[in-house]
């Protein structure tokens, strides 16, 4: 039997990952279909902001996601609508900080995918008459399959192993908002080695089993569409 004080930070945290994985491959998959196809000149603009997370320290990007989501930013007003204070310190805010924070390890591999197969599956789909909405969902997707399998695993673990980001946003709240990372931190901080230990042992598999797992299935996959 888990004892509750660590089920619960690992409850939370599979909960956040999945929302937010689900969250990232619909927002992160048309922005990386726009910037593998369009030849806007901001493009490189955008791909930047898209790609800021990698590069900002957490604690900057929490600092103004903090405001942002506080009760005197947009966050307050829409907290409001469902008669929150504020969308900080909240499950709904660290589902969007996990979102902004992550989008780079989820639109880079999707955009990748899409722009390896070139122009020419998606002329042979408009030839038979194949609108631009059906080319997407029935050549673009299968064949960017397998950056759709990556982004998803990196966006899954990248969520599971934050910790600047929610804990700026999201506070140490037991049931709340008490993710794995900030669970370690507050064990260590209070001596208890042996939680600490557990959930970081239990980090490091995770890790090498992702690792691994998105090695197999991308090579499984490109097999596959090598046939």
């Amino acid at each position: 039997m888990i004892d509750p004080a660590l089920w619960s930070p690992i409850r939370l945290t599979l909960e956040l990952a999945t929302v937010s994985t689900l969250a990232l491959l619909v927002i992160g998959t048309p922005i990386a279909w726009w910037l593998a196809r369009s030849r806007a000149p901001w493009k490189d603009a955008v791909a930047a902001i898209v790609a800021l997370p990698l590069v900002l320290p957490p604690t900057v990007l929490g600092f103004y996601l903090l405001i942002a989501l506080g009760p005197n930013g947009p966050g307050g007003v829409i907290g409001g609508l469902f008669g929150l204070r504020s969308l900080a310190f909240t499950f709904e805010g660290l589902v969007i900080g996990s979102v902004i924070y992550s989008l780079p390890f989820v639109v880079q591999p999707i955009r990748n995918a899409f722009a390896a197969f070139g122009d020419r599956p998606l002329e042979v789909a408009a030839t038979l008459r194949a609108g631009p909405w059906d080319a997407f969902w029935s050549v673009a997707l299968p064949l960017a399959r397998p950056g759709l399998v990556t982004g998803a695993v990196l966006g899954f673990a990248h969520t599971v192993g934050e910790f600047g980001v929610v804990l700026m946003i999201g506070g140490n709240i037991p049931g709340e908002t008490r993710v794995l990372s900030v669970a370690i931190y507050d064990f260590v901080e209070t001596l208890q080695w042996r939680e600490a230990h557990l959930l970081s042992a239990g980090l490091v598999v995770f890790a090498f089993l992702v690792i691994l797992s998105m090695m197999l299935v991308e090579k499984r996959l490109g097999r596959r569409s090598g046939l």
